[in-house]
């Protein structure tokens, strides 16, 4: 196992009728930018979360899904002409990833009338972010993990740019399994296979001896498919959900991916291909993780064949089918959700290819996987298995 240092101060409130303690956590004084997309307006849970924030409350409905630059400047200039000094986020990734820009855009020095260089910042510890507007967080929906960790992904143009920093952790997240019964079935299915591809990359690399997190992982990776038909045929089914919020937040917290080595590929490679095609998030990513595995198969074989045994219970045949057999049932598993595993299944062709490798060449995404040596040639070899 790796060195590594470890710290997550984000506050979980965890259940039906959390949020009824949440306004102890928003500083009495504080005026509160609240946003949210329209629809959580129109279902309802807006009006059950505002009547629960004593303050002054000002409120931006412009989020959409993958977060604009420009929309989110707007609620930029809000805070900065109104004086708001909280930020409380209602939704669903786009949600929070766009609260987390507007927290640090707004009153950073170094970046005030420049404010999409925030967008190309990547080390943690870049010392030009010096502070923040806190955040907290109402969860609607379990994807991203967004809720307790220091990352988001923002659409600049075609682009869509990740961005990190300690100052961007939610001061707290509110979890009410409750507030997902009214989701589309689509939008649930895809926030299962976010959760379990992003457990997924912190896990199938190399043995590194973090056994505490290799087990967490395959028990995160277990219980999304055991819970999946369940949750997904039974939306008020309490415990199903409250597995699969819990699953989603300790997925991309941290912990997981502490002191063992990481693999966001198909992330990298995931945003390229939604901002060229529009495929959502995680339907892209679940065209291409299967490709990467079968395309880097030598160099994962080791974390493939246990993946198959712990997480598949695959016991017999040789390796390769053990790895063969895994990749196979993880597919299935994708398509179990309703979910297509190949960009054929949208229509594209090998033609579509090159747009992507010239996107990945434009944001210097030519050293991925765990081992940094996954070039274009590499990436090619894995669009055209996805196809």
């Amino acid at each position: 196992m790796y060195n590594f240092d470890f710290c997550n101060p984000t506050r979980i409130l965890f259940g039906e009728g959390s949020v009824d303690k949440m306004a102890k956590y928003i500083p009495a004084e504080a005026k509160v930018l609240v946003v949210y997309d329209s629809i959580i307006e129109q279902i309802g849970i807006l009006d059950k979360v505002l009547a629960k924030v004593p303050n002054q409350v000002i409120k931006f409905d412009k989020i959409q899904s993958n977060p604009k630059f420009e929309i989110l400047m707007e609620a930029v200039e809000m805070v900065r002409e109104q004086g708001l000094d909280f930020i409380l986020a209602v939704g669903g990734g786009s949600t929070m990833d766009g609260a987390k820009f507007i927290s640090i855009a707004s009153h950073n020095k170094a970046f005030i009338g420049n404010e999409a260089e925030i967008l190309h910042i990547t080390p943690m510890d870049d010392d030009r972010i010096t502070e923040s507007i806190p955040v907290g967080t109402v969860v609607t929906l379990p994807a991203t993990g967004s809720e307790m960790n220091p990352h988001a992904v923002i659409s600049h143009g075609e682009d869509k740019l990740g961005i990190s920093s300690p100052f961007v952790y939610p001061k707290f997240s509110v979890l009410d399994p409750t507030y997902t019964y009214s989701l589309p079935r689509g939008q649930v299915a895809n926030g299962i296979a976010d959760s379990f591809i992003h457990t997924a990359e912190q896990y199938v690399t190399y043995p590194a001896e973090g056994r505490f997190q290799d087990r967490t992982a395959e028990g995160i990776m277990r219980t999304l498919i055991e819970v999946s038909e369940k949750t997904l045929n039974d939306p008020t089914d309490y415990d199903a959900r409250a597995n699969l919020m819990w699953c989603s937040t300790m997925a991309l917290n941290g912990l997981i991916g502490s002191g063992v080595p990481q693999d966001f590929a198909t992330h990298m490679i995931g945003h390229e291909v939604t901002s060229l095609f529009n495929i959502p998030h995680a339907p892209s990513l679940v065209m291409i993780m299967p490709a990467l595995w079968r395309v880097r198969k030598e160099q994962k074989a080791a974390k493939l064949v246990q993946f198959a045994e712990r997480v598949w219970d695959i016991t017999e045949g040789s390796d390769d089918e053990k790895i063969d057999l895994a990749i196979q049932k993880t597919e299935d598993f994708f398509r179990s959700l309703g979910l297509k595993t190949r960009f054929s299944d949208y229509g594209y062709q090998f033609s579509d290819v090159e747009p992507v490798l010239t996107l990945l060449e434009k944001h210097d995404m030519t050293a991925l996987t765990e081992t940094k040596d996954v070039d274009l040639v590499w990436s090619k070899k894995i669009l055209e298995s996805a196809l």
